[in-house]
């Protein structure tokens, strides 16, 4: 993965809130133009765990990367737990499907 940092884990305080980690604005901005709906599409791992996933705007500029219950299940994680994070952007080309041309010639 082309990102990495170490973050704490934190949890939305919210009911049913998610677990999470912050993003580095220093990682998360050169990628910025990516967005899509402001979402940034990525590749995640945390220890053995990879999943496809989203940076997510926290509304203040800045992004996290939700940590489903799998994920931190799998990985022992909890709630203040100091945590190595990669990241690696889905540019369009990685996420292109094929596409059919048809060259219907010159009718004139």
């Amino acid at each position: 993965m082309e990102n990495s940092f170490i973050a704490q884990v934190k949890l939305f305080e919210r009911e049913k809130g998610w677990h999470y980690v912050s993003v580095p604005t220093a990682l998360s901005k050169p990628i910025e133009y990516l967005a899509d709906r402001e979402l940034i599409a990525v590749n995640a791992k945390v220890g053995n765990s990879v999943w496809q996933t989203s940076l997510l705007p926290m509304g203040d500029g800045t992004h996290f990367i939700a940590l489903p219950a799998k994920v931190r299940s799998k990985e022992k994680l909890s709630l203040g737990a100091e945590i190595e994070v990669s990241f690696e952007a889905k540019t369009m080309k990685s996420t292109q499907r094929s596409v059919c041309h048809f060259d219907f010639g010159n009718d004139g």
